[in-house]
């Protein structure tokens, strides 16, 4: 599938939160990933991810190309010129292209390329002010704030470092922080990609998760926002274990066996998205 980023009216998704508070989460959680591969050995980056057909390495490889692109889509959003590069880009076909010269690399060269790519990205994240966060660079889902564009940043490494960790049996911390902002970015995401294709949707969804304890819902009409705490009364409520609810939103695992019908409708947006 192709996307259709929305680069003019209101953003496509915004998340309730106050300016800076994705740049701590971002930050450990891209340190923590890069500790985690610099321990590995030439076979363990040899050794396959969760991503179908990737390597660890290839995962890494993929990070060093989207780090560039947050950096450079940063900038950009602050000198008040946000890019418009990702017009029909492919999600499931794209990064693939992309990755596909740094096989040729040494592990070593590309974790060098992965941690200078994380410099990149923190240190322009750690220059915003309270101003800057809320101006609009380009995502995905189009032009959003800075702050929600760090989401969508946090969300897609924190999964992937999980594609990295559990197929080698490696442990994945779970800071409350990130897998909160994981799951409400993952939550947003899937209705977001549908009204990028046009479809038809709408209404308010609950979202009761555990441990680490979280309560938000969202709400669809021609925008996806996320609001902290109770459902409205009547929303169809998806409840479940934090990490397991991220896993399952991201197209990463199961949904609970009783989740609504309305919330499985919604998470064909990302399904859809990287077929």
């Amino acid at each position: 599938m192709r996307i259709s980023p929305r680069y003019d009216g209101p953003a496509l998704i915004d998340v309730d939160g106050t300016p800076d508070d994705q740049l701590l989460p971002v930050t450990r959680q891209r340190r923590r990933f890069e500790a985690m591969l610099r321990d590995l050995d030439d076979d363990a980056w040899r050794a396959s991810s969760r991503c179908d057909a990737w390597s660890v390495q290839d995962v890494a490889a993929h990070l060093v190309g989207v780090n560039a692109f947050w950096q450079m889509s940063i900038a950009a959003g602050i000198d008040g010129a946000p890019t418009r590069v990702l017009v029909g880009f492919d999600p499931a076909a794209t990064p693939e292209q992309l990755i596909a010269p740094m096989r040729a690399l040494p592990p070593a060269d590309v974790f060098e390329q992965l941690v200078a790519s994380h410099d990149g990205l923190l240190g322009a994240l750690a220059e915003l002010d309270a101003a800057q966060w809320q101006a609009p660079a380009e995502s995905p889902p189009g032009h959003v704030p800075i702050r929600v564009l760090a989401s969508h940043a946090l969300w897609d490494c924190w999964i992937h470092e999980r594609d990295v960790a559990l197929p080698l049996g490696l442990a994945t911390p779970v800071e409350a922080d990130e897998v909160a902002s994981s799951l409400r970015y993952a939550a947003a995401l899937g209705p977001g990609f549908l009204l990028m294709a046009g479809r038809d949707v709408g209404g308010a969804y609950g979202v009761e998760a555990r441990d680490p304890d979280l309560q938000f819902w969202v709400e669809i009409d021609d925008s996806v926002r996320v609001h902290d705490g109770t459902p409205p009364p009547g929303a169809p409520c998806l409840r479940g274990d934090t990490v397991a609810l991220t896993e399952a939103l991201s197209v990463r695992g199961p949904l609970p066996d009783d989740t609504p019908d309305e919330w499985r409708a919604l998470l064909g947006g990302l399904t859809t998205a990287f077929s």
